[in-house]
């Protein structure tokens, strides 16, 4: 028994000063490597002060960065970027050449390294049932192939509807390639995925903590949902598949939503960002059509705008505060979370402050408490600077959309929050047109009426708990 004892302390005794030093060595690497002032703060104290509970926390957690995915319309292998070339050539013929709108598109185009295209027919698609009905006539129009990407999947009605449907065009002769989050979809039925793999849907994982270097990439999400079709159309927007998106679950109760569907020249770059994710997920580029036609009637101009953990710089982030801080009349935004960082809190009160017309679109329920408490403290911030704050109250609201002045607006999978900002993969369709404008400013104001304004008595009014409870989880925003 002696013996044991002994053998004991001397492993507790290089033990435990091994896990100090590694958190003093990770508390070193979050202080130069963490994106943001406030996250380094938060990880040096804890590895510090509780090195065995934030040690592996920071493992799982602290990964600044996504490494080894190669960007095709930056960098990438050879195969990519003789792809990228091809895909540059062929929409030549469709840029846009709105050099009189100045830098306001041009940064833009500099974040998605691509450029504006003309001739896009677009259509908005509110709430599920226009969306999925919109998707599947697409899909049963396909002819080639079909390219799937969601975060999540669910196995239940609208789900095997959908599986259904992709097996139905692989029957009739058509590709179907499947990407799917293994986070987002970990309650998926390993039965389903299966299923559609011997009926010849090629259904992939995305595969974030794929590699040796990349094992404890389990922070990273594909947060996409896009669906296109003979590279001539596209969708995307807030909308996964499962029943709830279609208000069906009664626990969540009606689901307020927004996609969009592109047809024309910018379907490429929808395209492109699909190609980056099925190259990483499987080393494969599959053979795909890269010639672009106008769509019929179109007359939109529109920038597909792909983010993620890979990029060298914060591209969601960037593209937020540019356009918040372009706007010279209105920027309204709809996003289910709001767990910004201090710089997109400072520019809305900016625009404000400068006669914009600011207005923020939340949730009045929540499907995550713990980023629903963070939110409070944010709002609070903006509370006298003129910002108007709105919570949507007849269900929960799941839109990403950001509207600017008369002409300027994205539809998207990007929330505003630190996630969408530097740890998930995101894409945004920006659109300038006045028409379509139009469209999104409508949808906004009816969701606008069935909403309460929220005044500076918002949290004060709320009880002591509750505002500890708010503090305490803002302290987690890093990482939400």
């Amino acid at each position: 028994m002696l013996a044991i004892w002994s053998a004991l302390e001397i492993s507790l005794a290089i033990t435990i000063p091994l896990i100090q030093l590694t958190g003093l060595y990770c508390a070193w690497r979050a202080l130069h490597y963490t994106r943001t002032a406030q996250g380094a703060t938060a990880w040096v104290i804890a590895l510090i002060l509780q090195p065995f509970i934030a040690v592996p926390l920071y493992a799982l957690f602290g990964r600044r960065k996504f490494v080894g995915y190669h960007q095709a319309r930056r960098l990438g292998d050879g195969r990519l970027r003789g792809m990228t070339k091809q895909l540059t050539e062929g929409v030549e013929d469709f840029e846009s050449g709105l050099e009189t709108a100045g830098p306001r598109l041009q940064t833009l185009e500099a974040l998605a390294a691509l450029n504006f295209t003309g001739q896009n027919d677009l259509t908005l698609l509110v709430d599920g049932d226009a969306a999925f009905q919109s998707i599947f006539d697409g899909i049963r129009q396909a002819e080639d192939y079909v390219l799937v990407q969601f975060f999540i999947v669910r196995s239940d009605r609208i789900g095997d509807e959908f599986a259904d449907l992709l097996v139905e065009r692989v029957e009739a002769g058509v590709r179907v390639l499947f990407l799917y989050d293994e986070i987002g979809c970990y309650a998926l039925d390993q039965s389903y995925i299966d299923d559609l793999r011997e009926a010849g849907v090629d259904m992939r994982p995305f595969h974030s903590n794929r590699g040796a270097r990349n094992r404890f990439q389990i922070n990273f999400r594909n947060h996409r949902k896009v669906v296109v079709t003979d590279g001539k159309a596209a969708w995307l927007g807030g909308l996964n598949v499962g029943d709830e998106y279609l208000g069906r679950d009664p626990k969540i109760g009606p689901w307020r939503d927004t996609h969009v569907r592109v047809a024309g020249p910018a379907v490429m770059g929808v395209q492109l960002g699909f190609l980056e994710d099925w190259h990483w997920a499987t080393k494969q580029v599959p053979r795909l059509n890269w010639k672009p036609k106008a769509g019929p009637g179109g007359d939109a101009h529109a920038l597909a705008i792909p983010s993620g953990p890979a990029d060298k710089i914060d591209t969601a982030e960037l593209m937020f505060l540019h356009m918040i801080g372009a706007a010279t009349e209105r920027v309204w935004i709809a996003s289910p979370y709001f767990v910004p960082d201090n710089t997109i809190v400072q520019a809305l009160k900016l625009a404000a402050m400068r006669g914009v017309d600011v207005r923020i679109l939340l949730p009045s329920k929540p499907d995550h408490v713990l980023v629903y408490l963070s939110s409070f403290s944010y709002l609070d911030d903006l509370f006298g600077s003129g910002v108007r704050v709105y919570r949507y109250l007849p269900g929960f609201l799941h839109q990403k959309v950001i509207l600017v002045d008369h002409d300027l607006a994205g539809v998207g999978t990007a929330n505003l929050d630190n996630r969408s900002f530097r740890l998930n993969f995101e894409l945004t369709l920006a659109v300038a047109n006045e028409g379509f404008n139009r469209e999104v400013a409508e949808m906004l104001e009816r969701d606008f009426e069935r909403s309460m304004e929220l005044d500076d008595s918002h949290l004060s009014r709320r009880g002591v708990l509750f505002k500890s409870a708010v503090k305490i989880a803002r302290l987690a925003a890093p990482i939400q």
